[in-house]
């Protein structure tokens, strides 16, 4: 039983390390999958999956800092009024708040009643759906291709577009990119937006969950912990390089069809009482 939930938590951990920084909700996936092999066992408190699901977000984090570190290294050196690193990490603090606030005034809610299977399959399909409109109607002809050049205006605009991001399934990064689109931004730099936002978005997510969090841990926890982090970050890194050399070439329209079918798949499963999620 121990060695199966370290080998399920390091399952976890993959999905995490895939589905973060792809449109296509890693929430989503983490609740689904979970569902689906049983990691929530009855064994192990809700408490536990609560931070363990915290501690590998901050592994696939991790992965963002060491792939972009010369930049973030750099703008921390320029942060300054007037030099770009401030205005850089001024407009990621601008798209920051609307998520925090409403994340902070509704995330009880939230948790109990929107982190279930069949809420995050419908948001998946309609994620999917919202993807496919805003890339035909927003994404050609975007002229503002580096993070360095994004204005605060268009900032909010991004911040706000992450609010749809609180309904598990819609997805952070879906959400974030469907506001840069929107927002002028092109592909590769409303990814990269996405993901410098991702670092405060995600380590005030995951501090505000671990204060609340009382757990006392088993020494298979402690490895399912360290194991399940370990692979997000592993798998987060050769994922995010692959994704912006993949926006490079082509559209997002792939991700938003497999979102559709999965959500659809789920559905249709569930009322048909094949799968009890």
């Amino acid at each position: 039983m121990e060695l199966l939930f370290i080998i399920k938590a390091a399952a976890i951990g993959v999905v995490e390390g895939i589905t973060e920084f792809l449109p296509i909700s890693s929430t989503g996936h983490m609740i689904i999958v979970g569902n689906l092999i049983n990691f929530k066992a009855p064994t192990y408190n809700g408490a536990y999956i609560d931070m363990f699901e915290v501690v590998i977000q901050l592994g696939a984090i991790l992965a963002i800092v060491v792939l972009y570190w010369d930049k973030i290294f750099n703008s921390l050196k320029n942060l300054k009024p007037g030099k770009w690193g401030f205005k850089l990490w001024l407009t990621i603090l601008v798209a920051f708040i609307p998520a925090a606030v409403l994340g902070l005034r509704f995330n009880d809610l939230i948790k109990s009643k929107l982190f279930n299977p069949v809420t995050v399959a419908c948001a998946l399909v309609f994620g999917g759906f919202l993807m496919i409109y805003m890339e035909n109607k927003y994404r050609k002809g975007n002229s503002t291709n580096t993070i360095e050049n994004v204005n605060l205006v268009q900032a909010f605009k991004i911040g706000c577009f992450q609010c749809l991001s609180l309904w598990p399934g819609m997805s952070r990064s879906a959400s974030t990119i469907m506001g840069g689109w929107v927002s002028g931004l092109t592909n590769v730099a409303a990814a990269e937006f996405s993901f410098f936002l991702a670092i405060p978005t995600m380590i005030a997510a995951s501090g505000w969950s671990l204060i609340k969090v009382n757990v006392s841990m088993n020494i298979s926890q402690i490895i399912a912990l360290a194991v399940g982090f370990i692979v997000s970050f592993i798998v987060a890194l050769v994922v995010v390089e692959k994704f912006i050399n993949f926006l490079k070439r082509k559209p997002m329209r792939v991700f938003a069809v497999y979102r559709i079918f999965i959500g659809a798949i789920i559905l249709i499963l569930y009322f048909a009482k094949v799968i009890n999620i």
